[in-house]
């Protein structure tokens, strides 16, 4: 699609802008370490990160938007065949790449390998806006491979695509933010999207709290599957965000490349 990296990339930073800005203004919790330190090390993940998807690009010309694109012109998948209203198949592509990104994220969680290169986004001390971009580029690269082949099967509309990376890319920003919402908008919001305080639970260092909340845009999978908690045994303003057994280490970039390598 014309200048659709371009729209996306605009919109990413302007809503990085805003929630960086709103967290300054009304944070939820007292950092443990400076914006700064933390922040380098974050950027210089997703930056990898970035470079890695090009090299995707590059060896792989057709990654998620284009599979769409693809598999349009072939003919291939679900919503190729069905020809359903553009409206309705956006909505049906939204629901189902969102669960498909929920699973995977519970996936994670249980399979031993690919927790050790997740807990590299688990392992910030802090919570906020730059905690969604941080994930360790094996796993990003394996993530964009499973979204290709899903979009494939699927054969959805670029469009619909294009709507559902600005808004997983979107909310998860939010809901990592360091926000303190009023109580009552966060109890009526999470009946739909995951707010930041149900996704800091995810990010307790208790095993039990961790496994759980896994949605990154809409709450309903964590409802459905039981796998929702409310609020922290310990609090918000209590509660120990990251790894048991980790320091302050993870605000050091060769140190969280490296993580998933560690024997912890």
């Amino acid at each position: 699609m014309e200048n659709e990296a371009l729209i996306r990339l605009i919109v990413f930073l302007s809503l990085f802008a805003i929630l960086a800005s709103l967290e300054a203004l009304a944070p939820r919790r007292i950092r443990s370490q400076p914006r700064s330190t933390r922040w380098v090390t974050n950027w210089g993940v997703t930056l990898l990160n970035t470079f890695t998807l090009r090299l995707m690009a590059f060896a792989m010309p057709l990654l998620a938007v284009g599979a769409a694109l693809d598999a349009e012109a072939q003919g291939w998948g679900v919503f190729n065949v069905l020809a359903l209203p553009l409206w309705l198949e956006t909505i049906a592509v939204v629901l189902i790449l969102d669960f498909a990104i929920w699973l995977q994220h519970l996936i994670t969680h249980k399979v031993p390998l690919l927790w050790r290169l997740h807990r590299v986004h688990h392992a910030d001390v802090d919570m906020d806006v730059t905690t969604a971009i941080r994930f360790h580029p094996v796993e990003i690269a394996l993530s964009m491979l499973l979204k290709i082949g899903l979009v494939y099967l699927l054969g959805p509309a670029a469009i619909a695509v294009v709507l559902f990376e600005i808004l997983l890319n979107g909310t998860a920003m939010f809901n990592h933010a360091n926000l303190a919402l009023p109580t009552k908008f966060d109890r009526a919001l999470r009946r739909v999207l995951v707010t930041p305080d149900m996704h800091r639970v995810h990010h307790s260092v208790h095993r039990h709290e961790h496994d759980s909340n896994y949605g990154f845009a809409l709450s309903i999978w964590d409802r459905m599957f039981g796998t929702y908690i409310a609020q922290p045994a310990a609090g918000h303003d209590a509660m120990k965000v990251g790894l048991q057994w980790q320091d302050d280490r993870p605000s050091k970039l060769s140190w969280s490349l490296a993580l998933p390598f560690r024997r912890k």
